[in-house]
């Protein structure tokens, strides 16, 4: 599937449906990765919608992912959140989340905060740490905009993780004594881990991280003209660079350990106002 496969005309209705159901327009949208669907526990007023039931939303299949739209109030401030994502290697379609974006263009355009689990190739990120996302590589991979007519497909990518979101990132990161560190993250389709020498490329490349998720969303947002950041909570070192190999249970079991850190992180970041 491609970008023509999910008609804009879906964006329409699942908005419709959503505010059907008492979703309001949010001040902030924030996709759940790996293990960090906790915090949507935690939303105030909440309204819950599973993915299912939405117009044009995927039926995600990862454990680690909830798969469900919540709305409500988190530190004051109207959230839409994500809880769960679908990927590409679950059907082979790279815009697989394209009418859930499209849905926040029909709520105001909130800026987006992407989040996701990725495997360190830099020593200096260990598991455990939290990552804002600084640029990203995506040698060959899938593009979600395949299949777009309009000439808004040739999306800059200068500048698609926002400047401004992560400035405002790493004043919450302050404020809520959070180291944050930056990086680049580089997609891998999956689900199969890197091999050695894809880590080894990766690092010789200029990557920091590698994940199987965020990078489809992103150039989506862009091409949406949304506004959108990313994090990533460090689970394992890439393939080679340690005795034991990565694998999902790993990767669920150290999210979960470092999703109070994240938590603590957006919870910062919606205190935290747009302009220091």
């Amino acid at each position: 599937m491609a970008w023509r496969d999910h008609p804009e005309s879906l964006f329409g209705e699942a908005a419709a449906f959503v505010t059907a159901h008492g979703v309001e327009t949010p001040e902030l949208a924030i996709i759940l990765g790996s293990g960090l669907g906790s915090l949507a526990d935690e939303i105030e007023e909440a309204v819950t919608i599973p993915f299912a039931e939405i117009p044009g939303f995927p039926r995600g299949q990862v454990s680690g992912h909830a798969k469900a739209l919540v709305s409500g109030m988190l530190e004051g401030r109207r959230v839409i959140v994500f809880a769960g994502r679908s990927h590409y290697y679950e059907g082979g379609d790279p815009a697989v989340m394209k009418v859930p974006l499209g849905l926040l263009t029909r709520l105001g355009a909130p800026p987006v905060l992407a989040t996701n689990a990725a495997g360190s190739v830099n020593p200096a990120m260990a598991p455990g740490d939290v990552v804002a996302i600084s640029d990203h590589i995506s040698l060959g991979a899938p593009n979600p905009l395949v299949g777009d007519t309009d000439e808004r497909r040739f999306v800059p990518m200068a500048e698609a993780y926002s400047p401004a979101l992560r400035a405002r990132l790493q004043r919450a990161a302050a404020r809520a004594g959070l180291a944050l560190a930056e990086g680049v993250y580089m997609w891998w389709t999956g689900p199969s881990f890197e091999t050695p020498a894809e880590i080894r490329l990766a690092q010789r490349v200029g990557a920091d991280l590698v994940g199987m998720s965020t990078v489809p969303e992103v150039i989506m947002a862009r091409r949406l003209g949304l506004e959108i950041a990313a994090l990533s909570i460090v689970t394992n070192y890439g393939t080679g660079m340690q005795v034991v190999a990565p694998n999902h249970m790993e990767t669920k079991h150290v999210a979960d350990a470092a999703a109070p850190r994240l938590k603590r992180l957006v919870r910062a970041f919606l205190k935290e106002s747009e302009h220091g």
